[in-house]
């Protein structure tokens, strides 16, 4: 069964309606902008003269609705929804802006709009094994370039430089773009989670956390090394290995027929028993066409590993003036066991 399959099984309407940029690749193709229309019988891409070529060529099999200045989405949409009776149509009003909502409902007149629910979302949590083949393409891509990058980086550079020089490496290696924005923290830095690369000067003794991804096909890859610059010692070896140990617990601890919030508790608890409050965030996500899916690794969570989850494993440790770490893989569920797509090394590299 194809995505557009799956997902007209379990629409649950007369019709949808999909403006989420993800879903509109993953259903159709498509990576330009407008929305799609579907129904069991009409699967339409409607887009402006921008992108009409564009939809020939990645959607051929469906059909192209011209929106000009004259007819906007919303009227073409009502009129579509009319000639097809659709009474009942699916919206993503997670991803609409309020006021494109308002404007679409007001032309939809005698039509129910039902909330999308995340039925795409939760379809696209499995994936095939196209999906995992650009996903481990875009893992090896980043790894590649993590290691190549490594003979290149030093003490003296600004977190800004080395985000460059990366981020061009995975370029290089034939990276469609980086997965989402890089992380280079460095010394005190690191102990921001999502720390925005900075002019910070990268001293001798410090720790560099490299949160960072390629993409493949639209799809993702997820992950995380701290690296030491000089010899590093004390709290800061420390609390690395308690990192990379957790990491490992957490690893070791995936199986299909889990649940998410158990694989959490293996990797949170080693931590917490060492530092305490310095995890705040889950264990780890899904990965695919956007970088954080569901199933989440996350405290309490009651969500099912099955084959084909894709999901991050990632700890950490954030100590206000001291700095932090986090170790972090991307791993793929199946029924004899995981899959690591991340090959670059764990034990603590001092440059």
């Amino acid at each position: 069964m194809n995505h557009l399959e799956a997902f007209i099984n379990a629409m649950d309407a007369d019709a949808a309606l999909i403006h989420r940029p993800e879903n509109l690749r993953w259903l159709a193709g498509y990576t330009g902008e407008g929305c799609l229309f579907i129904t069991r019988s009409v699967h339409a891409v409607l887009t402006d003269f921008r992108y009409y070529e564009q939809v020939r060529r990645q959607s051929p099999s469906w059909e192209l609705v011209e929106i000009s200045g004259e007819r906007n989405y919303p009227a073409r949409i009502a009129e579509l929804a009319k000639a097809h009776g659709a009474r009942r149509v699916r919206i993503e009003t997670d991803y609409l802006t309020y006021d494109a909502f308002v404007k679409l409902t007001a032309a939809l007149k005698n039509v129910e709009p039902v909330p999308m629910d995340g039925v795409p979302e939760k379809l696209r949590e499995i994936k095939d094994e196209a999906e995992l083949a650009s996903i481990r393409r875009a893992a090896a891509i980043a790894s590649d370039a993590f290691m190549n990058i490594l003979p290149r980086i030093h003490a003296g550079m600004t977190e800004k430089q080395v985000q460059r020089v990366l981020e061009f490496e995975m370029l290089e290696l034939g990276s469609e773009g980086v997965a989402f924005d890089t992380i280079a923290a460095a010394g005190l830095n690191g102990a921001l989670p999502h720390a925005t690369p900075s002019d910070h000067v990268i001293r001798q003794g410090e720790l560099l956390t490299l949160d960072f991804g390629a993409t493949v096909d639209g799809y993702r890859s997820d992950m995380t090394r701290t690296v030491g610059f000089g010899k590093i010692d004390g709290e800061l070896r420390q609390v690395y290995e308690t990192v990379r140990m957790a990491q490992q617990l957490g690893l070791d601890a995936l199986a299909v027929g889990k649940t998410c919030g158990d694989v959490d508790r293996v990797a949170r608890e080693y931590i917490d028993a060492r530092y305490p409050g310095t995890f705040g965030h889950s264990l780890g996500h899904g990965v695919g066409l956007f970088i954080h899916e569901q199933p989440r690794l996350a405290s309490g969570s009651t969500a099912v590993l099955r084959c084909g989850h894709v999901v991050t494993v990632e700890p950490g440790i954030y100590i206000p003036g001291l700095g932090g770490c986090r170790i972090e893989d991307t791993v793929i569920m199946t029924a004899q066991g995981v899959i690591n797509t991340v090959s670059a090394p764990k034990q603590l590299i001092e440059l």
